[in-house]
């Protein structure tokens, strides 16, 4: 019987698997996502760490530090999709491996991501695995103001991404900073911003703008004046778009404040 398909975006499409880890006596437990293209030439996957089962012996540690490394070298020689194959017809014991899936998706690492929220780590720890969920205008309450704002929800942060307090996530609309951030895309921003500004991309509010849908922005910071420290007192900051469509604009720092430095796209 086919897998049923998991529909993320048309544009590309493969197989899932859900890895599991077996220990004698004790009930499967979820350990990672493994994805590959059809054509087995992209492969993307994502595991638990061992630590978050317990008390392992040293010989089951061994195992779990080493995987992604192997995984990470047989993809390589062998394909995503061949490896996929190596290890539905090979695992036993220690690892389970699900029966594969059928997904589409436009991107393999966002894809996983989901699939891993989904099946293996769905209780979120706040600030360790997973990060706030803000509207714009509750993400500059809530991390410029030292408000309270409710967030939408917890949202898994990159696995290889170290998490701070300061840190958020945040849904971008408009075509501005296209083609680095696609029209609702889903963001992570840090506060606060320390050192220099310049040609960095920030979150800023603008004051006096009575449309909220233009109120909260992500531009370049760009100094129109001097570069030194006090040139923010005396000459307009320049503002930039990435794309060219859309025009610059100058404002002074009493008109604008920063609340967020971008960090990464987390999903487009």
């Amino acid at each position: 019987m086919p897998a049923a398909v998991i529909s993320i975006d048309s544009r590309r499409r493969g197989f899932w698997s859900l890895l599991e880890v077996a220990r004698p006596g004790r009930k499967p437990a979820p350990y990672g996502i493994l994805l590959t293209d059809e054509d087995g030439r992209g492969w993307a996957w994502r595991l638990r760490p061992p630590g978050c089962f317990g008390d392992l012996d040293e010989g089951e540690r061994d195992i779990l530090e080493a995987l992604p490394a192997d995984f990470e070298m047989k993809a390589r020689e062998m394909g995503g999709l061949a490896l996929l194959a190596s290890l539905e017809d090979s695992l036993s014991g220690f690892f389970r491996i699900s029966d594969r899936e059928s997904i589409a998706f436009s991107n393999a690492d966002a894809a996983v991501d989901r699939l891993f929220g989904q099946y293996v780590d769905a209780e979120p720890r706040k600030f360790i695995t997973h990060l706030p969920l803000y509207g714009l205008r509750a993400a500059a309450t809530r991390f410029g103001e030292g408000m309270d704002a409710e967030e939408e929800g917890w949202i898994l942060a990159p696995q290889n991404l170290r998490l701070t307090h300061g840190m958020f996530a945040a849904h971008v609309v408009g075509r501005s900073m296209e083609p680095r951030i696609r029209d609702g895309s889903v963001c992570i921003f840090r506060s606060p911003v320390t050192g220099s500004r310049a040609g960095r991309l920030l979150l800023i509010e603008k004051f006096g703008e009575t449309d909220f849908a233009a109120r909260y922005t992500v531009k370049r910071y760009a100094r129109s004046g001097p570069r030194d420290e006090s040139a923010d007192r005396e000459h307009p900051i320049r503002l930039e778009p990435l794309n060219p469509e859309f025009e610059a604009f100058d404002l002074t720092s009493d008109q604008f404040r920063v609340v967020a430095e971008f960090v990464q796209v987390l999903y487009p």
